[in-house]
């Protein structure tokens, strides 16, 4: 749902973007695929979700990040989970009451993934958390970007459409601001 919005929005702006999946022959847990799908890249943007697969968001990661580094690219925008962002003082939405199970075990990876990005000091990353609630949706060119705080509206809501956060990921990939943080990006 994210990546193929990042790429046409990249390539709406046109930019030479190019997506690279498992259906393309990419295999994200081995390094030297990452490495082959990457080379010549300023940088890379990924949106690689663990449902359906046996491996973990950490083990991505650390195969994204090698990969990287054999390919020479300095740069990676990482799609993140809202999970990990805090509701209140040292409280994360993953563990407040009415989280839904069914994306508990996924969140807690990307947290995982997360907290091993933060470790990572030789690469430029950025890794952005969308609302609690993403779907497809209007484009309206318009977000707020916070800090490890779930953004929340005026009216109560924490949302933003995969179109409005496929934008922020383009600004963010453009821009090279926020590098080796993590922000949340919602209306």
């Amino acid at each position: 749902m994210i990546g193929s919005r990042v790429l046409s929005e990249l390539e709406r702006r046109g930019h030479d973007a190019r997506g690279a999946s498992r259906s393309s022959g990419t295999d994200v847990t081995d390094p030297a695929s990452v490495a082959a799908a990457v080379a010549g890249a300023e940088s890379v943007v990924c949106a690689v979700s663990a449902r359906g697969v046996d491996h973990t968001l950490t083990d991505l990661a650390r195969s994204l990040v090698a990969g990287l580094r054999g390919a020479g690219v300095g740069r990676v925008v990482v799609v993140g989970g809202a999970g990990s962002l805090e509701v209140a003082p040292g409280v994360r939405l993953v563990d407040s009451p009415g989280f839904p199970e069914e994306y508990r075990a996924e969140a807690l990876q990307a947290a995982d993934a997360l907290d091993y990005f933060r470790t990572v000091e030789d690469l430029d990353w950025t890794y952005v958390s969308p609302a609690a609630e993403i779907a497809p949706g209007e484009r309206t060119g318009s977000y707020r970007l916070g800090g490890d705080q779930l953004l929340v509206g005026a009216d109560g809501r924490s949302h933003i459409s995969a179109e409005d956060f496929a934008i922020a990921i383009a600004d963010l990939a453009e821009s090279g601001e926020k590098a080796r943080m993590r922000v949340t990006a919602a209306w």
